[in-house]
């Protein structure tokens, strides 16, 4: 794993409020670039594989609405939990982050994650 990723994983995880976990997947071929969790119950590459589906289903929807629009998070509130997928600018990766309701910021939280899908383009 890059360095850049390593940092990227750990400042969440220490810097998130209610962190659960956190995966980089690829778009295309779903690949998990890396993934961390706070919680062994949790399994973060699992629900990216999940939450791929769910934004290729949200890009055929734009698609098929003749939209000219661009996926920049999906948020996902849960009884106590927060799951954000944060695509990169070009589209070709996103950030699947999810925390505990309870605890986190969601703005700081999608601050932070908006100062690292910029580096991610260039970074992988």
């Amino acid at each position: 794993m890059s360095d850049f990723l390593q940092n990227f994983q750990n400042d969440l995880k220490e810097n998130i409020n209610g962190f659960i976990a956190v995966s980089v997947t690829e778009v295309e071929t779903g690949m998990s670039y890396c993934s961390l969790t706070a919680r062994p119950d949790f399994d973060p590459e699992l629900a990216s594989a999940y939450n791929l589906e769910v934004v290729k289903a949200k890009l055929n929807a734009i698609r098929a609405l003749g939209l000219d629009q661009k996926i920049n998070d999906i948020l996902i509130t849960l009884t106590d939990q927060i799951h954000i997928i944060d695509l990169s600018e070009d589209g070709r990766y996103f950030i699947y982050l999810a925390v505990d309701s309870n605890k986190a910021n969601l703005g700081l939280t999608r601050a932070v994650l908006s100062r690292y899908k910029k580096d991610i383009i260039t970074k992988l």
